[in-house]
């Protein structure tokens, strides 16, 4: 799995502490896409994914483009239980 500067970027912002407010939720789509998650789409907003036995369930924020706090710290857990972390 190679990240581009870009995905590094995004990885980062998705685990800043305090937990950011600004990161666009097609950065986060282009990010897992990046790591080779299986994306799919489910009933209207949803958007289910899968990585290294990881399963979940995000719903694409609207109408605002911007991922938000509580959705954010969803994507960090299920990076965690998939076994992706920002590099130090």
């Amino acid at each position: 799995m190679k990240l581009s500067n870009r995905h590094r970027k995004t990885l980062r912002a998705v685990f800043e502490k305090p937990v950011r407010s600004d990161v666009a939720w097609a950065d986060v789509e282009k990010l897992l896409g990046a790591l080779e998650a299986e994306i799919s789409e489910g009933r209207g907003s949803r958007v289910r994914v899968y990585l290294n036995g990881a399963r979940a369930v995000f719903h694409r924020p609207h109408p605002r483009k911007e991922t938000d706090k509580g959705a954010l710290r969803s994507v960090q857990r299920f990076l965690v239980e998939a076994g992706v972390e920002p590099e130090e």
